[in-house]
């Protein structure tokens, strides 16, 4: 069985937990179970994670339209991603922990610019996309001190609830959910739930799991309100 060590061990597997399995085979071995439960969920989130927003952007793109899309909800979120990708890497905590925020992360900033865009302010859309991505280098870089990005994450609580709110509002006034693609929040919604169990599994961090758990809640009633109020009434607003 050691030829199978390179390829599991620290990918799916611990050390002991590897010979847990392989060499005294104790296959049911729960905590070990735990750990390879929650690895597999989380290459599975971050897999994902890659298309989670595809249906959310080729419904905006399909359309030619953001109505109904909270763009302060979208620039949060923008942040929160932010945070969670810059706190990932300051901990050193493993890529299936937080990959999944890169990609949502690039997938929301081609939606903020395609908001934008279709709005016909395509410049500012060019410019916050650079804004942002100079930002997002520099909190991955070592000049940004941890406390920085500590207390960056402890802000996505908040920051994630806000943003949601925002967006739940918005649906709430105007009596639909506009370009809101029920796929892509159910996706979420899901992927948050998952989250939750492989934060504290494979980080023990009690501040990344309530992230999660907030997330998953928010989402849960977004989508609640995707399938009771439906989407867009009227795709292309005339414009006054």
């Amino acid at each position: 069985m050691e030829p199978l060590r390179p390829w599991l061990v620290p990918f799916l597997l611990p050390e002991h937990c590897f010979d847990q399995f392989f060499l005294r085979f104790q296959l049911l071995h729960v905590p070990c179970l735990k750990i390879l439960l929650s690895k597999v969920l989380g290459y599975g989130i971050v897999a994902g994670s890659v298309l989670v927003k595809v249906p959310q952007l080729l419904k905006v793109w399909g359309s030619r339209s953001g109505g109904g899309l909270s763009l302060p909800s979208v620039l949060l979120e923008l942040l929160a991603l932010g945070g969670s990708v810059g706190y990932g890497c300051a901990r050193n905590f493993p890529f299936s922990a937080w990959g999944e925020s890169l990609f949502l992360l690039l997938q929301t900033l081609t939606l903020l610019f395609l908001i934008l865009h279709f709005g016909g302010r395509t410049g500012r859309g060019l410019a916050l996309v650079a804004v942002f991505g100079a930002f997002l280098g520099l909190l991955v870089s070592p000049l940004t001190p941890l406390s920085f990005v500590t207390a960056l994450q402890a802000l996505n609580l908040p920051i994630i609830i806000l943003s949601r709110l925002i967006q739940i509002v918005t649906n709430a006034r105007q009596g639909h959910t506009g370009q809101l693609s029920g796929v892509s929040t159910g996706l979420l919604f899901g992927g948050a739930l998952a989250r939750i169990f492989t934060s504290l599994t494979e980080t023990g961090d009690l501040l990344l799991a309530s992230t999660f758990a907030a997330s998953a809640t928010c989402n849960g009633v977004l989508l609640a309100q995707v399938l009771l109020l439906g989407g867009s009434r009227d795709p292309h607003p005339k414009k006054e």
